[in-house]
């Protein structure tokens, strides 16, 4: 007797349930950032700095992604907003289904803005979409400018890239204007940062622009 295997496709069962994610958070006017970037780059220290400065004006909730440990969340729970971890055991990126359970446990109509900071990982991450509005790439200048070109996909479909530890460049050798010719070849439409968490730069500027960004949304929804 012959056997028939059926394999399921992941990516269609993702996107069925990133669906309805949308759907529930588009009801809500609710901003959501696929926070992207490789181990260490830094996106846990920009999103401190980030939330210390829009506390006060606008409701965040965090989704953090780690395949172990909860020490990203504990460092931002410090800073007084709800924040969910997954823990994904090994697996690389998240997907819609651990981002629907996490909903589950967040107070959605006390929210303008969530961020999902993703598994550190710049090839898995890009592939799945999890409901988001937009997805950011953090690239720090100590892992190297050649980067956008090695990993096509997370720079492709990134609506924002922020080069990150512009405080370390001159330790490194870095090409900026290299960096930027393979972004634009890559992706010319997308938002472009440079920051700093260590000289509090290019925080404020990035603030400005996702605060744009919630006002859109809340005024395309009504």
């Amino acid at each position: 007797m012959s056997v028939i295997k059926i394999v399921k496709n992941i990516l269609q069962t993702n996107d069925e349930i990133t669906s309805k994610n949308k759907k529930l958070l588009d009801e809500k006017g609710i901003y959501v950032i696929n926070l992207m970037s490789s181990p260490g780059s830094g996106k846990t220290s920009l999103l401190e700095r980030i939330i210390a400065k829009l506390k006060n004006n606008i409701n965040i909730a965090v989704i953090e992604g780690d395949i172990y440990t909860t020490k990203d969340a504990q460092r931002i729970e410090a800073q007084g907003v709800p924040v969910i971890q997954i823990n994904t055991g090994g697996a690389c990126h998240l997907d819609g289904e651990m981002i629907k359970n996490a909903l589950n446990a967040l107070t959605l109509d006390k929210t303008d803005l969530l961020v999902i900071e993703n598994v550190g990982n710049l090839v898995c991450p890009a592939e799945f979409e999890i409901g988001e509005d937009i997805k950011i790439c953090v690239l720090s200048t100590p892992e190297g400018n050649d980067k956008p070109l090695k990993y096509p996909l997370m720079f492709e479909k990134s609506g924002a890239i922020i080069l990150n530890k512009l405080d370390l460049i001159e330790f490194t050798d870095f090409n900026k204007e290299e960096f930027y010719r393979d972004i634009k070849s890559l992706n010319a439409n997308a938002d472009t940062f440079e920051t700093s968490c260590v000289k509090d730069e290019g925080i404020d500027e990035i603030c400005s622009w996702l605060l744009s960004k919630i006002q859109n949304k809340k005024l395309m929804i009504k």
